[in-house]
């Protein structure tokens, strides 16, 4: 993994967890991948987050729930930069042949838990168009040998139903939209969501952004202070995010596609 990005830290982080899991499940892997920002060539060390995705052969027994749990910790307590930084799936190969999101819940690691039932919602097609266009091979197969093939208008549908699903509740969530990691977190994901929505192709954030803020002129400074984010700094911007959320919804609106 010496050459996986341009990072030598987190290449050392990603050959950890991929060594680690070949030691704990051995030929049970099928293959390993890095997804998201670092992927896009657009990582912000600063905020960014490692992504990444194992697909296994067969779910995971309760031994090696515990063992894969136990081997994210001591990658974290090692690395501590990275603690509650890094996501990963865990998907039975027998789920990457499922377009919609599968029924049956899959393991998946994130803020520093480890969740063995996750469910799985509109961004399974999402992440999986992205893998398939963007991610990198830390193991094992092309991703796109794993799956079938994902049209972008599903893509699209998908991130239209994430906005409502997952993101429309938020308005309404005084205590986390407090939060200013939140703040810029739902800013660069609703350029995202609009960039595919209305642009036609999921983009980075980096891109989604600049795309976002030729477009829509009058929320430029508000993207601009989410894509400046870092941990540990403040941004009071809760009445303008929820502005911008409900511009999102009426944008998305216009378009009929959950409609069709």
């Amino acid at each position: 993994m010496k050459d996986a990005t341009p990072y030598s830290e987190i290449n050392s982080v990603l050959t950890e967890w991929a060594d680690g899991l070949k030691r704990l499940l051995g030929k049970k892997i099928v293959g390993l991948y890095l997804s998201g920002s670092l992927a896009y060539g657009d990582f912000v060390p600063e905020r960014s987050d490692i992504d990444l995705q194992a697909v296994v052969q067969n779910p995971l027994t309760e031994d090696e729930l515990r063992s894969v749990e136990q081997l994210h910790k001591d990658v974290e307590r090692r690395c501590p930069e990275w603690a509650g930084r890094i996501e990963c799936s865990y998907v039975p190969l027998d789920l990457m042949r499922e377009l919609t999101p599968p029924a049956k819940p899959r393991p998946w690691w994130g803020f520093g838990t480890f969740y063995a039932e996750a469910p799985a919602g509109n961004e399974w097609i999402i992440n999986h168009y992205i893998l398939s266009k963007h991610g990198i091979t830390l193991a094992g197969p092309d991703f796109n040998d794993l799956i079938p093939l994902i049209d972008i208008d599903s893509v699209r549908r998908a991130s239209a139903e994430d906005l409502f699903q997952e993101w429309v509740p938020k308005v309404d969530d005084d205590v986390w939209l407090s939060n200013s990691h939140y703040q810029s977190y739902l800013v660069l994901n609703l350029c995202r969501i609009l960039h595919t929505v209305i642009h036609g192709e999921p983009g980075s954030k980096k891109v989604a952004g600049e795309w976002a803020k030729a477009t829509y002129p009058q929320w430029k400074s508000l993207i601009e202070e989410a894509e400046g984010w870092a941990y540990g700094e403040e941004m009071n911007r809760k009445a303008d995010a929820a502005a911008f959320l409900r511009f999102a919804v009426d944008r998305v609106n216009e378009t009929k596609l959950l409609s069709d």
